[in-house]
């Protein structure tokens, strides 16, 4: 038990180290984007005016008390008043956020329940048509872009059969094609490192030795292989669900999905840098979190990673 504690406190102040991390880079992109300041006022607005706005953001202060303001703001989760919608940044985030999290586990859950069993009959079957067909697959999958994807899904699930529509968000057929997008290189990865780490345990001696006493190869393959073979299966899970919440920038903005991604890139255009800060921080909170909780699924899964 003192172990796992010690393994869990040393994650834990990883985490938090990663975050502060993340804000401190957030502080320096926002004051490398320029002076917001013109942002805020008519282009013909005079140098007082501007000096006195300047003065109420704190941007005349030193940069290391700016930074001491603006790290302890955001960890009461203000990054500032947003400038197109005239409200605080992070609320209008937050209103983004489960549009984009709905996106994310549909395509998490899509892939997970495709790629992991593919992969292990790929691995069972190594080297049979259905192996070549699936590692094929695994691989267009890897290699074609995201925007090629929808691009494609659209013209030939939408305006050639009219199964789903093009854009939008509403009942459960708005999610099927942008899921389906988000979720194909995730899916072609986890496929791919499945068959591996199977094929990995497959070659141990225990297995033989199982097969030897007469174990049904279904227990073989359940009890004894996806066991061993879960830390690899586990990393490459929680990493494509953080890619998944981090990586929908190009597919909400294909399919006009209202999540944080298409959100951001609005913002980027229309240089509202607190709603993009505030996107930058939340993803990557997002991110942080899933890979402590892959940490914790280590500890659980093979006691010796505790030591």
């Amino acid at each position: 038990m003192q172990g796992f504690s010690r393994f869990l406190t040393y994650r834990l102040v990883r985490m938090l180290i990663a975050l502060w991390c993340v804000v401190t880079v957030v502080f320096i992109v926002m004051r490398l984007s320029g002076d917001p300041v013109p942002l805020l006022l008519p282009p013909d607005a005079p140098i007082a005016e501007m000096e006195r706005l300047r003065h109420e953001m704190g941007l005349d202060r030193p940069i290391y008390v700016q930074y001491g303001v603006f790290v302890t703001q955001a960890l009461q989760g203000d990054f500032g008043r947003s400038i197109h919608f005239r409200t605080s940044a992070m609320t209008v985030v937050w209103e983004r956020v489960p549009a984009t999290l709905e996106l994310a586990f549909a395509s998490f859950l899509c892939a997970v329940v495709v790629a992991i069993p593919a992969g292990v009959l790929s691995a069972v079957k190594r080297g049979s048509t259905y192996d070549n067909i699936v590692m094929g697959v695994a691989l267009v999958g890897q290699a074609a872009p995201t925007f090629y994807i929808g691009i494609m899904l659209i013209l030939t699930c939408s305006l050639w059969l009219g199964l789903f529509p093009t854009s939008g968000r509403g009942e459960w057929r708005h999610l099927v094609l942008p899921a389906v997008t988000l979720g194909a290189f995730a899916m072609a990865s986890i496929a791919r490192i499945t068959r591996s780490a199977v094929l990995e345990i497959l070659r141990a001696d225990f297995i033989r030795t199982a097969r030897a006493k007469g174990l049904p190869e279904f227990w073989t393959i359940a009890k004894h292989t996806m066991r061993n073979a879960a830390i690899p299966i586990v990393t490459i899970v929680g990493l494509q669900l953080g890619n998944l919440l981090g990586g929908a920038v190009v597919t909400e903005t294909i399919f006009s999905w209202p999540g944080i991604g298409r959100l951001a890139i609005q913002s980027i255009y229309s240089r509202d840098y607190p709603i993009v800060q505030s996107c930058v921080f939340i993803t990557a909170a997002m991110f942080v979190v899933l890979n402590f909780l892959v940490d914790l699924a280590y500890g659980i899964l093979d006691p010796r990673i505790r030591r």
